[in-house]
């Protein structure tokens, strides 16, 4: 028969043999082992949260700064033009004296001899006819060119009219506009530069943007940026003087601001 292996008593037990082992202490003595890990876990765990957390928010802190960074904001202000009342514009030049000198007829030269081997070379009547209808002709394409062109040229942009310019949608859309198609140049947004930017065009009588200049800059990036984005603006509601489409000078002021 084998032997059976004999289990030696714990510590515990041999301490408390003769001792009353309701007290208190050999319960505390034989919990020892579990209350130690219990706080050692405890203790590693609150460790852990300590060290962690600090890590956590500056990261946090990080890239909530690098998400306003990116943000702009677009400041518009006096959109609205001056009331004041200007003259109805004078009317337009006479034609140039040039254009009417050179609709004169030019009569042809008198030749007092001809010679006979030169005879064949004349023109009948109804050829001279013909070709003084074609100088007539030439004279009067040339005038329909200029009167054209003095059409086409728009005299100088008024400052304020009966009906100023209108951006479609309003003031609002504009803002939302610009807004939008702004982009913050990186080389002013590492060098934290930030300010306003005062950009003046042209609405043509045909509702375009032309002559965009900067009446106000700031930084040669902030201000390329500010032309860009105006230059880029869709077409206007024309202004209108008398009743008439006329060319009106506007004004956009545009404050770029790093949050």
């Amino acid at each position: 028969m084998a032997k059976e292996k004999i289990k030696a008593p714990a510590f515990d037990d041999i301490v408390f043999e003769i001792r009353n082992k309701e007290y208190g202490a050999y319960s505390l003595r034989k919990k020892y082992n579990r209350n130690v890990l219990i706080s050692m876990v405890i203790g590693i765990i609150i460790l852990g949260t300590a060290v962690i957390t600090p890590y956590i928010n500056a990261k946090a802190l990080e890239n909530s700064k690098k998400r306003a960074e990116r943000q702009v904001e677009i400041k518009m202000e006096n959109l609205d033009q001056p009331n004041e009342q200007v003259a109805p514009p004078p009317p337009p030049p006479p034609p140039p004296a040039e254009a009417a000198q050179q609709a004169k007829y030019v009569p042809p030269i008198v030749v007092d001899s001809v010679k006979p081997e030169e005879a064949a070379q004349l023109m009948t009547s109804d050829q001279a006819q013909v070709e003084v209808q074609n100088t007539d002709v030439g004279v009067e394409i040339q005038e329909e060119v200029k009167e054209e062109v003095q059409e086409e040229a728009e005299p100088e942009p008024f400052v304020v009219v009966e009906e100023m310019p209108m951006f479609p949608g309003g003031d609002a859309e504009l803002l939302k506009y610009i807004a939008e198609h702004t982009q913050y140049p990186e080389v002013a947004k590492e060098n934290n530069i930030q300010g306003r930017v005062i950009v003046r065009f042209c609405v043509t009588s045909k509702g375009a943007v032309n002559q965009v200049n900067i009446l106000k800059g700031v930084d040669p990036e902030l201000d390329a940026e500010a032309v860009r984005v105006v230059n880029s603006l869709p077409p206007f509601k024309p202004g209108k003087q008398g009743g008439k489409p006329v060319p009106v000078w506007y004004m956009v002021p545009i404050t770029f601001t790093l949050k």
